[in-house]
């Protein structure tokens, strides 16, 4: 594009006022923010779409691993009564999720309950289960000792955790602590190897 003359540039600027140049100003400023206000109305819009997007995939996510960890118990629950049978626990009776609550509130809550006349199996299951999981389950069973002290009831309480993953590590740090360890096993689920040394952790 060429150069503007001199003559064009002042034929161009015949008519023109300050009041006319501020105006065209004024008008071009004014495009602007409203370019920018839609901008950022399109920010905001996205955001919270993103936003809503997020919450129900953290949902789904949610629900997801409640099933799996319904499911994990569910697998374990129909077998370990079975497999403690073996080792010389005969436990006559069974119940999922038990709450225990003293002056209305729930202190304690175990995954598997057993019992017979002289033992209480308290069992936690986890779909990945870690050592902070058997740090947990300790803790609890310590509760849950006091509460049955204070109601005469003086069954020995023993524990087990379960894991439809179970790292290596972890296995032997329940073991350390006193813990039966229940594994996945294809289809089924058994106890995991104990050692020679290993002695179950009476409450």
């Amino acid at each position: 594009m060429e150069p503007m003359t001199a003559e064009q540039a002042a034929k161009a600027a015949e008519g023109l006022t300050f009041e006319k140049v501020w105006a065209a100003m004024m008008e071009s400023g004014k495009r602007a923010d409203q370019q920018m206000e839609q901008l950022r109305d399109q920010m905001r819009e996205s955001r919270l779409e993103a936003d809503k997007q997020m919450k129900e995939m953290q949902k789904s996510i949610g629900g997801l691993g409640n099933s799996l960890g319904r499911l994990t118990e569910e697998m374990f629950s129909a077998e370990l009564y079975k497999k403690f049978s073996d080792i010389g626990f005969t436990f006559t009776k069974q119940a999922e999720r038990v709450k225990f609550n003293e002056n209305k509130q729930v202190i304690a809550e175990v995954d598997l309950f057993l019992e017979n006349g002289e033992y209480v199996m308290l069992v936690e299951i986890k779909t990945d289960l870690s050592i902070s999981d058997v740090d947990r389950h300790i803790e609890k069973i310590g509760i849950i000792r006091k509460y049955m002290d204070t109601r005469g009831d003086a069954r020995k309480i023993v524990g087990a955790v379960a894991g439809g993953i179970v790292p290596e590590k972890v296995l032997k740090y329940a073991q350390s602590r006193g813990l039966y360890v229940v594994v996945q096993s294809g289809d089924a689920v058994e106890i995991a190897n104990i050692s020679m040394s290993f002695t179950a952790r009476e409450w």
